[in-house]
C-alpha cells in the first residue's frame, strides 16, 4: 500500500479534498492534466478554475447554499475561505475574483509539505506505458475522483469499466461575458432587484438621487414589449451548436441554456431570468416589461456575466441576438457562451453516504461527478470524501482496526446532500443545495422566511453538536 492518497482531478472538490487530507497529517498526491491537457471550458492552468459564473449563490443564512457556506466555514473548508478572501461585490451574494480565487488555493496547496501536485492525465486506453492507469492507482492505494463535470474520455471510459455503467453524461452551457465600458450607461442602470422601485409616495427627484447611491454589482438592462418580442423571436430561430451524433442532450434544469427556455413560451423568460419584478425602468418611471441583469465578474468591476443566458448557440449568434438586448447594441465580448460535457455517475446504486464506492472501498468519488451541482456543493463533497479518505486510510495502515466513517446530521445541509446522494433513486439527476431535501420542522410555520430561519439554526446546531462530540 502507497503511503500517500491519490486524488485525480484539481478543480473545485480535488482541491478541497487535497487540503482536508494534508493538513490532518496525510501525504496527497494530486493528479491534474492542465497545463498538458485542456477540458473544452478550461483555459488556465491553476487549480480550481471557476468555468462558469463566478458567484457562489447567496450568503444569507436563510438560502440553502448560504446555509451550506456557512457549514463550510465552521468545518474548516479553504476554499470557502478563499472564496470570503477573493469576494467581489455582488450584493448579497459570495460572487469571486475567479483569478485570484484560483491563484490563492494553488500557492496554498503548493505551499503544504504533504501535498505534491502531478501535472498528468490519468487515463488509460491501450499498451502505452507512458500513460497512467486508474486501474493500477486503486490496486496501489486509495483514490479521490474528483474530475469534474469535464472529466476526459480515457479517464471516463476507465471508470465505465470500472462501474459497468455506459451513460456517464449530461450537458449543461455556460453564460457570456461582456466587458463593462462596453454597456450602454445611458440605457442601462446600476442597482439590485427591489432597490429600485420607486416608492408610491417619493418624488421623483429623491428617487432619482437615492438611485445614485445604488450597488453597482449589477448593471439592469430594461427592455419595453416591443423590444423584448423581437429579441425572443431572434432567440429561438437563431442557430446553436450542433453536437456530436454520440452525444445526448439531458439538461439539468438549474442551468438550462436561455434558448431552449425561450423555446416553452414567449413569457417564459419574462418569469424567469429576464423577470422585472423590483426594477423601475429609468427612461418611463415604469416597471419595464423585462430586465437583462448583468454581474460583476473580477474585483475591479471591469466585466460582468449576463445573469441566466448560459448558453449553445453559435458565436455569431450569440454576438447578433444578445447585441438585441438595449444597451448592449455594442458590447464586447470577452468570453462566449459554450455548451460544454458533464459528467455524472449513479451514485444512489455505487456510493455511500462518504462517496466511498460500494464494490471497491479503495475508491472515492467527489464533486459534480457525484451528481451534485454547483460549486458550494462541490467543494462540500470534496470535504467529506477528503475526511473520510483520511479515515480509510488509517485503516489500512492499521489491519485491524474497523473503519470509522464519517457522516453528517441529516438535518445539515452537508449531509442531506450526502444522504441524497446515497439514497436509490429511479430518476437520478443532480441535485443544488436547498431546503426541499432537509427534514420537516416538527412545527408548522406559514412564513417561509422565518421557516428557513428556524431550519438553518436548526442545521447550524446540529453541526456543532457533532464537532463538540
Amino acid at each position: 500500500m502507497k503511503d500517500y492518497i491519490t486524488i485525480i482531478g484539481g478543480g473545485l472538490a480535488g482541491s478541497e479534498a487535497a487540503y482536508q487530507i494534508g493538513k490532518r497529517g496525510i501525504k496527497v498526491k494530486l493528479y491534474e492534466m492542465k497545463p498538458h491537457h485542456y477540458s473544452p471550458a478550461h483555459s488556465n492552468q491553476n487549480l480550481a478554475e471557476v468555468v462558469c459564473s463566478n458567484s457562489f449563490k447567496s450568503n444569507l443564512h436563510t438560502n440553502a447554499c448560504g446555509l451550506l457556506k456557512e457549514e463550510l466555514r465552521l468545518l474548516d473548508s479553504l476554499l470557502i475561505h478563499m472564496a470570503d478572501e477573493t469576494a467581489v461585490p455582488a450584493g448579497q451574494a459570495l460572487a469571486v475574483d475567479r483569478e485570484k480565487f484560483a491563484e490563492k488555493i494553488t500557492k496554498k496547496l503548493e505551499s503544504m509539505e504533504n501535498v505534491e501536485i502531478v501535472r498528468k492525465e490519468v487515463g488509460k486506453t491501450g499498451d502505452n506505458k507512458e500513460e497512467i492507469s486508474l486501474k493500477e492507482l486503486a490496486k496501489e492505494g486509495i483514490v479521490i475522483i474528483a474530475t469534474g463535470p469535464l472529466t476526459s474520455d480515457k479517464l471516463s471510459l476507465e471508470i465505465s469499466e470500472m462501474i459497468k455503467q455506459d451513460k456517464l453524461h449530461f450537458y449543461d452551457a455556460a453564460a457570456p461575458i461582456i466587458e463593462k465600458d462596453s454597456i450602454n450607461m445611458n440605457i442601462a442602470f446600476e442597482g439590485n432587484r427591489y432597490d429600485q422601485e420607486r416608492g408610491k409616495e417619493e418624488p421623483e427627484e429623491e428617487w432619482k438621487e437615492r438611485l445614485q447611491c445604488q450597488d453597482a454589482s449589477y448593471i439592469n438592462l430594461p427592455m419595453n414589449k416591443e423590444e423584448y418580442e423581437n429579441f425572443w423571436h431572434n432567440l429561438v430561430e437563431a442557430e446553436v451548436v450542433e453536437l456530436h451524433n454520440f452525444e445526448k442532450r439531458e439538461i439539468f434544469e438549474g442551468c438550462m441554456p436561455i434558448e431552449v427556455m425561450a423555446k416553452r413560451g414567449i413569457d417564459t423568460l419574462r418569469f424567469g431570468p429576464l423577470k422585472p419584478v423590483g426594477f423601475t425602468d429609468l427612461r418611463t418611471g415604469r416597471r419595464p416589461y423585462a430586465v437583462v441583469q448583468l454581474r460583476q465578474d473580477n474585483s475591479i468591476g471591469t466585466i460582468f456575466n449576463m445573469v441566466g443566458f448560459q448558453t449553445n448557440l453559435k458565436f455569431g449568434e450569440q454576438k447578433r441576438v444578445f447585441q438585441m438586448i438595449p444597451g448592449l447594441e455594442n458590447a464586447e465580448f470577452t468570453k462566449y457562451g459554450v455548451m460544454h460535457r458533464n459528467t455524472f455517475i449513479n451514485s444512489p446504486e455505487l456510493l455511500d453516504e462518504t462517496g466511498n464506492l460500494k464494490e471497491n472501498s479503495n475508491i472515492y468519488f467527489a464533486g459534480q461527478i457525484t451528481g451534485v451541482e454547483g460549486y458550494v456543493e462541490s467543494i462540500a463533497s470534496g470535504l467529506l470524501a477528503g475526511i473520510n479518505a483520511v479515515e480509510m486510510f488509517k485503516s489500512q495502515k492499521q489491519e485491524n482496526k474497523s473503519i470509522h466513517k464519517i457522516t453528517f446530521p441529516k438535518e445539515t445541509m452537508i449531509g442531506a446532500l450526502s444522504k441524497y446522494i446515497a439514497t436509490p433513486n429511479d430518476r437520478f439527476q443532480p441535485m443544488n443545495a436547498n431546503f426541499g431535501i432537509l427534514p420537516e420542522l416538527t412545527e408548522k410555520i406559514r412564513d417561509k422566511k422565518l421557516r428557513y430561519t428556524k431550519i438553518a439554526d436548526r442545521a447550524i446546531e446540529a453541526l456543532s453538536s457533532c464537532l463538540l462530540n
